[in-house]
């Protein structure tokens, strides 16, 4: 279920910059400036948005391939970065119901659903550790 979720995660990070690039094309070929700033400015920054978010959705998404690797769950930092992944997806997921529809709704609330399932269904290790010991009676 790792896996799934960090294949996942790779696509709508390839989805991502594809969308950011093609909105960063139109910016550039209609020359459009929103409150003044000037439409090369805009056309980097979409660029440049759309690269940061990707590169987070694969540093997530590899960190979902390691766990599914190594059998156990993330570490602190990991686990840090998986829940504010499924916090962005759920605060997008929110605000995609009005501008897009519920289909995509459903979507990001499906790749949150996998990395929360990712996060709950791996036991850490120090819980592991307690219940492989021996009780001494």
């Amino acid at each position: 279920m790792a896996w799934l979720a960090a294949i996942v995660l790779v696509a709508e990070a390839v989805g991502v910059v594809f969308v950011n690039g093609v909105l960063a094309m139109v910016v550039d070929n209609q020359q459009m400036s929103l409150a003044g700033v000037d439409s090369a400015a805009m056309f980097a920054g979409t660029w440049v948005t759309g690269g940061v978010f990707g590169l987070y959705l694969v540093v997530c998404a590899g960190i979902l391939a390691r766990t599914a690797v190594r059998d156990r769950a993330p570490g602190r930092f990991g686990r840090i970065v998986l829940i504010t992944c499924a916090v962005v997806h759920g605060v997008l997921g929110a605000l995609t119901v009005g501008l897009v529809g519920w289909t995509a709704f459903a979507v990001m609330m499906a790749i949150m659903g996998l990395v929360v399932l990712a996060l709950v269904a791996y036991e850490s290790e120090p819980r592991r550790r307690a219940a492989l010991r021996p009780t001494g009676r």
